[in-house]
């Protein structure tokens, strides 16, 4: 409706774990289950009446699809971005799957078979996304710019990326000779130096070497292990590594105090990350919150070594350090060394930490400043069928093999009998006719890879496939990724805003340094998949659990005869009533098709748009559509009222002379058409369409729009049923009639359609009783979707106007064009209304005059562009703002201020250079309106 091409594709990202659940779950194929769902899900879209494009639909569980995600694969593989090795695993040995994190019960039992679950190593599938690291995190900046992401994604997106500053230690380990390795090293990754002397344990990750070591030797290591499966991920607890002791690297050093020479105990840890730093961390309890509680849960009241105390004036804040000790609070912040640290005393924290580096790299590489990451690379496999199969085949001569790209896709086999009703493990293990083939390097015998990928791989680059969904050879081609890419706009759950997101910016990354898409955006785009991000929030369902068991309850077991004192049907009691996201397993959920088939599409879509901004919580209150079916109402009477008072001039003309649809653009309205009450009707849509087009392009604050469209329905429901407003012309209320349908259009396409089309046709029963509501129908968009030339769509979005009336008369002489010259603009709401403020005209900071001038319209002042209407206006090079260019056609309006402009030679000066072939005359470098139009300066 603005005149541009949009593409607003509609797919199905299909592939992953619930769904293969579910289907083994009914004992049906995961694919007939997933189209079956697939299907379901379209009907209900297309009756909510979305203007999606179905020419560009695909699902990424098509070979079709996912032929090209191998292909994408491949290329990864061919730039060494893709690898195989071993990782740490939860491994249900009954189901013969690995599991996810949450998978796994309190217990650390498999919640679907039950097993006792292990931890084991299994060589995996990466991708090296940590080679695009410092690009994924200094290409951050420039999504920071014009609020093109919000700051929560960006700061969650640096958080995970976790650059850190600081330094490794090396700590010489003395460990058991039955093990073999009678002395080894532990290196250990730390941001604060300063806290070296405070080190009094050793904690590894569960998967460092040592501790794996240890554990094929220790039955109790490894039950420990194996148990941390079921461990949050801060637990307190830890397995003490019996005759393993660890030595501070200062005691390398001369004349160091006695406490770093005792040798430290050396810990196993789940709070200890096995993919940051080195999978080590050296405990330092008087001065990190996490190591202070693993050491009271560990060591009991043994006391905490404090190395860091407050600076004198943060003294004052915190307290002195005996008093932190005796409350056994650890201080976490930079301050001064403490006699603990012998002659490092009453250094600042950055001091010492220089300093101990830079001896212990003296005395033999002990430390060494680095930096460190948060983020590894992306283990992509899955033990599953229902995923993308990985085009590697392992032959006993080769190794693996990529399989070659004219062969693609390996698709998945058909799945049958005994695994479809639940036997475990991965079908694709036993897919004998699939598994074995020939190793494509030798011709030798060959086995395919049983892993599928991660669905985040499908989704890491799914967008760029709509830009040329139908290429059956490439992804997509050049031509059209330099024609559609980056996304303009992308929408989605604030719960992707790391994984997701980050993985299709790591691909979109990569793609761009391929010949895909070479260009990447441009170099301000830097290769960045979506300019604009919007973050939606979640839909919230009225929640019922017994009080007693905490089972979720169905609606059929709460009895509301009583709105506001549920009861449970069985047993009388109360339920606990929460919010939560609606989820089947909660059975809080709401089917789309109930509310269309009882309110209708519209109505529903205005009130999920009413109830809550797009970024927030939306909590479903069905009773409320009922005051979206009342706005309808207002609004058919609107039309009927209008309708009945007003013929619009293409339906006057004769029927050879008249044009199949009613003008966009509103006839001239003479002066006497405009009083008072017609101004101020006007001055409200104008209003209106500023607020509604700037939450539409800016905000996308869609709350608004429905209430700002309320607001003008009322403004327009009074103008046409109560006498005060009599004198407002007909004419001015049609084209304000027509401004509020062509600004629902979007947001109700049925109802505004259906409005527009009575609106325009010929008085009739339809319309006649103006009490009646219209049952709007949604064309099916399995239909063809074609619009005739009556359709309110063939329409243009109204568009904000300066003038106080639909079609200004003449010349606006500051236009965006130039400033007109000839008489002084008698549409100006100068010559209609009384001068209520006095503006005066500076130049370059010096008063030359001061005129009466109106007020500025409201709209002007909450929405002009740039920085009007208070802060300074734009200079000519950027362009003037609304603002400006209203105040500017106040002043030319007077006597006063015309013949100043024509003596300074600027009465044909335009904004941009010879705009009006003038080029040459001396003109001002900027304009600046402040204080609502009350001072104006000129820069000359």
């Amino acid at each position: 409706m603005q005149g541009y091409s949009v593409l607003h594709p509609m797919g199905w990202d299909a592939f992953g774990l619930p769904a293969e659940n579910a289907a083994i779950e009914r004992g049906i194929d995961p694919a007939d289950w997933t189209r079956h769902n697939i299907a379901k899900m379209k009907e209900q879209l297309m009756a909510m009446g979305g203007s999606f494009d179905w020419s560009r639909e695909f699902m990424t569980c098509d070979p079709s699809f996912y032929k090209h995600t191998q292909r994408i694969f491949l290329m990864l593989y061919e730039r060494g971005l893709a690898y195989r090795a071993e990782s740490m695993v939860n491994y249900d040995p009954i189901d013969r799957t690995v599991l996810a994190n949450e998978q796994v019960d309190a217990n650390g039992f498999s919640w679907r078979s039950g097993a006792k679950v292990e931890k084991i190593r299994l060589k995996q599938w990466f991708l090296r996304i940590t080679a695009f690291r410092e690009a994924l995190l200094t290409d951050l900046d420039n999504l920071v710019k014009d609020n093109r992401w919000p700051d929560r994604v960006l700061s969650m997106q640096r958080n995970w990326l976790g650059k850190s500053a600081g330094a490794n230690f090396r700590f010489p380990i003395t460990m058991p000779v039955k093990t073999g390795q009678a002395q080894e090293s532990v290196h250990v990754f730390t941001t604060r130096p300063d806290t070296l002397y405070g080190a009094q344990y050793l904690a590894l990750s569960i998967s460092h070497p040592i501790v794996q070591i240890m554990a094929e030797s220790l039955p109790e290591l490894r039950a420990f292990i194996d148990s941390t499966a079921s461990m949050p991920p801060d637990s307190k607890v830890g397995f003490l590594l019996p005759d393993v002791r660890a030595t501070n690297p200062l005691s390398m050093l001369e004349d160091q105090p006695e406490l770093v020479h005792e040798s430290l105990p050396v810990y196993v840890a789940p709070y200890v990350l096995g993919d940051y730093g080195e999978g080590a961390v050296m405990g330092v309890p008087g001065h990190d919150t996490r190591d202070h509680a693993f050491w009271r849960h560990s060591r009991g009241s043994e006391p905490v070594r404090l190395v860091v105390e407050p600076s004198e004036p943060e003294r004052r804040a915190f307290g002195n350090s005996l008093e932190a000790s005796k409350d056994d609070v650890p201080y976490i912040s930079e301050g001064i060394l403490t006699s603990n640290c012998g002659k490092l005393s009453g250094f600042s924290s950055s001091q010492a930490s220089t300093h101990i580096v830079s001896r212990l790299e003296e005395a033999g590489a002990h430390a060494e400043v680095t930096e460190s990451w948060r983020l590894r690379d992306w283990l992509i496999s899955r033990q599953r069928y229902w995923g993308t199969p990985i085009p590697m085949i392992h032959c006993n001569s080769c190794g693996a093999v990529p399989v070659p790209m004219d062969q693609l896709p390996v698709a998945l086999p058909k799945v049958e009998g005994s695994w479809i009703r639940g036997k475990s493990g991965n079908p694709l293990e036993d897919a004998e006719g699939w598994v074995n083939t020939k190793c494509p390097s030798c011709g030798g015998r060959g086995k395919r890879d049983t892993d599928t990928m991660d669905t985040f791989v499908d989704s890491s680059w799914y967008y760029a496939r709509f830009a040329d969904p139908h290429n059956p050879d490439l992804p997509f081609g050049d031509a059209a990724a330099e024609a559609h890419l980056p996304v303009d706009v992308y929408v989605g759950g604030v719960e992707h805003a790391i994984l997701h997101l980050l993985y299709a910016r790591f691909i979109s990354k990569f793609l761009a340094t391929t010949d895909l898409w070479p260009s990447g955006g441009g170099p301000s785009n830097k290769g960045e998949p979506f300019r604009k991000l919007i973050t939606q929030g979640m839909v919230h369902g009225k929640t019922y659990t017994d009080s007693t068991t905490g089972r979720f309850l169905k609606p059929e077991e709460v009895d509301l005869s009583e709105p506001n004192k549920p009861r449970i049907k069985r047993t009388g009691e109360p339920p606990n009533v929460s919010w939560e996201k609606m989820s089947k397993s909660k059975y809080n959920g709401v089917d789309p098709a109930d509310c269309i088939r009882k309110y209708g599409a519209d109505a529903t879509r205005a009130h999920i748009l009413f109830q809550a901004p797009v970024g927030e919580v939306l909590e479903w209150h069905e009773e409320k559509i009922v005051g979206i079916q009342r706005w309808f109402g207002r609004v058919w009477r609107v039309i009927g009222k209008v309708r009945d008072s007003y013929t619009p001039p293409y339906e006057q003309a004769q029927p050879q002379e008249r044009s199949s649809t009613p003008s966009s653009t509103s006839p001239p309205i003479s002066e006497s058409d405009l009083s008072d009450a017609g101004a101020d009707l006007w001055a409200e849509v104008q209003r209106t369409i500023h607020s509604v087009t700037h939450s539409l392009d800016k905000t996308y604050s869609l709350n608004t729009v429905v209430s700002d469209l309320i607001k003008l329905t009322n403004r327009l429901s009074s103008s046409t049923t109560t006498d005060k407003d009599d004198d407002v012309s007909p004419a001015l209320k049609y084209h304000a009639t027509t401004a509020l349908l062509r600004m629902m259009a979007p947001l109700t396409p049925a109802f505004a359609e259906e409005c527009w089309e009575a609106l325009h046709s010929p008085i009739s029963s339809c319309i006649a009783d103006t009490n009646a509501q219209p049952k709007p129908q949604i064309q099916s968009s399995a239909e063809p979707q074609t619009q005739t030339k009556d359709s309110i769509f063939a329409h243009p979005f109204p568009a904000p106007s300066l003038s106080p009336i639909p079609t200004p008369i003449t010349p606006n002489p500051f236009s965006s064009s130039s400033i007109a010259r000839g008489e002084p603009n008698r549409n100006s709401s100068s010559s209609r209304r009384k001068k209520n403020q006095t503006c005066a005209v500076q130049e370059n900071g010096k008063l030359r005059f001061a005129v009466e001038i109106n007020t500025p319209p409201e709209y002007l002042l909450t929405f002009g562009d740039g920085d009007g209407g208070g802060t300074g206006g734009k200079g000519e090079k950027e362009g003037m703002g609304e603002l400006e260019r209203w105040v500017l056609r106040e002043i030319w309006g007077t006597e006063r201020g015309r013949g100043w402009f024509e003596g300074k030679g600027w009465d044909g000066v335009g904004e941009e250079e010879g705009g009006d072939g003038t080029a040459g005359k001396k003109r001002w470098k900027r304009v600046i309106v402040v204080r609502g139009g009350r001072t104006v300066n000129f820069v000359v």
